[in-house]
């Protein structure tokens, strides 16, 4: 264990240097909350390892960490149906290439600023890196809002928006992808577009893409089956399992979906699900059919589900949904939806374990009730990279003009989740925090990151 060796001074050092790098994020970028409480989260993590490699801090590794290489934002005018012009805002943080290319997605939501962006791609760095493939960190989007468009209205925004992201983007520099509100159609339209601009068929410039022009089989279903698998290695190393556990899934996008998908593969009754406007609870087990019918087919909104199902109950809003006793959450919607609040009645009702699906769903202050009570911890970073391994993957095949099985994919997804695991657990233990496997991934993905910065100096 390296913190054996660590002086009182040199974590005295350490600490008083990444907090004052924290603070300096604050200053530097008030107002975006998400952003801060992303770093704050990995930089406490990080004491110990600058404690034990003064050449981090001697060399302001968490200064150049912490600054995006690249912030582009950028107005997106489209036309509605009534012939309305509209005007949103686009983004694109690339934020990290030391290991490859920027690599994440592109969100379409209401929410999404300069703070959320940032966060989100700040995060991708280390969940990259996690999956031992070569891939930075990089995420965009923009607060365009799909709901309730039609899809001649999502065509036409996306195509203005890739109008302008064309200029940043390409297969050896930043492959962006899907995230909330971006799926098959919208990737479909932008890389469109793409080949419309450019005059070329590149296609490992997006990842997510349709079987017919350059998908990988196994790409919806990764980031959900990701998160179950990483679970299960957290299962096993207590002798638990899916068989037989109650599950709740918060979302019904494509994470949920697959999560639940592979969730009740492994034995386990799902037994609630959600979207923005409230959630249905199913003590018989979720129909996935049913769901998948009205999320991925029709669009509706998942109250739907129990005009089919009667026995179900559907109630607004979302919060109560951790309300529902359940062995296992996994919470697969969107940050921040498990506050202190929620994971104090998770814990009451006997949760045993958290796969984070979505990007950073628990606040600090819930995920420290959950490591409080023993509660086994799976972060987004690792539990929510499957998505992203297999964009990796996906990347490979375009790069080599080959398409691999789904079982083939699938395997391979299997593997580098299970040494995502393995990673975590081994950096936890070696810098003196077993069995934490937020700080066990952060400190993981940072070394690897980190290295790699060094050896590029500084540039």
């Amino acid at each position: 264990m390296i913190t054996k060796e660590i002086t009182d001074q040199n974590m005295l050092v350490a600490t008083e240097y990444v907090h004052s790098v924290y603070e300096s994020v604050v200053a530097r970028n008030p107002q975006e909350f998400e952003f801060h409480q992303a770093v704050k989260e990995i930089l406490d993590s990080l004491i110990p390892v600058i404690a034990a490699h003064p050449k981090y801090r001697e060399n302001s590794l968490l200064e150049q960490l912490v600054e995006p290489e690249r912030v582009i934002t950028f107005k997106v005018p489209w036309v509605d149906d009534q012939g309305k012009v509209q005007v949103n805002r686009g983004f694109r943080v690339q934020f990290n290439s030391a290991i490859g290319p920027y690599k994440g997605g592109l969100r379409f939501h209401p929410s999404v600023y300069a703070g959320i962006v940032k966060f989100l791609g700040f995060e991708q760095i280390f969940k990259n890196a996690l999956t031992g493939l070569p891939i930075g960190g990089g995420k965009g989007g923009s607060d365009f809002d799909p709901k309730g468009k039609s899809d001649m209205e999502v065509m036409r925004f996306t195509q203005s928006f890739m109008t302008e992201l064309y200029k940043y983007i390409g297969s050896d520099a930043d492959v962006p992808a899907g995230d909330i509100g971006v799926g098959a159609r919208e990737i479909g339209y932008m890389f469109g577009q793409y080949k419309r601009l450019t005059s070329s068929h590149e296609s490992g410039v997006l990842t997510g893409k349709g079987l017919q022009y350059g998908g990988s089989l196994a790409r919806k279903e990764a980031t959900g089956f990701g998160c179950v698998y990483f679970v299960d290695e957290m299962l096993k190393s207590k002798d638990l399992s899916f068989e037989g556990s109650t599950v709740v899934v918060s979302g019904s996008g494509n994470v949920s979906i697959y999560a639940i998908q592979k969730a009740q593969e492994l034995g386990a009754k799902v037994v609630a699900c959600s979207d923005s406007g409230g959630y249905i609870y199913d003590p018989e087990g979720i129909n996935l059919e049913t769901v998948k019918y009205l999320k991925e087919v029709e669009r509706l909104r998942i109250s739907e589900y129990v005009k089919e199902h009667p026995h179900a109950t559907y109630t607004e809003g979302c919060e109560g949904i951790w309300s529902i006793p359940c062995d296992i959450a996994l919470p697969c919607a969107t940050q921040n939806e498990i506050d202190e609040h929620s994971a104090i009645l998770l814990v009451k009702n006997g949760v045993k374990a958290i796969g984070e699906g979505a990007n950073m769903p628990s606040t600090l202050d819930a995920i420290d009730i959950f490591h409080e009570h023993g509660v086994l911890f799976g972060p987004a970073k690792a539990a929510n990279a499957g998505g992203v391994a297999v964009s990796a993957l996906e990347m490979s095949q375009n790069s080599m003009r080959l398409s691999w099985s789904f079982e083939e994919v699938d395997t391979r997804l299997q593997e580098i989740m299970r040494n995502i695991y393995s990673s975590s657990v081994e950096a936890a233990e070696q810098y003196g925090c077993s069995g934490n496997l937020v700080a066990g991934a952060n400190i993981a993905g940072f070394l690897k990151v980190a290295d790699a910065m060094l050896a590029h100096g500084i540039v």
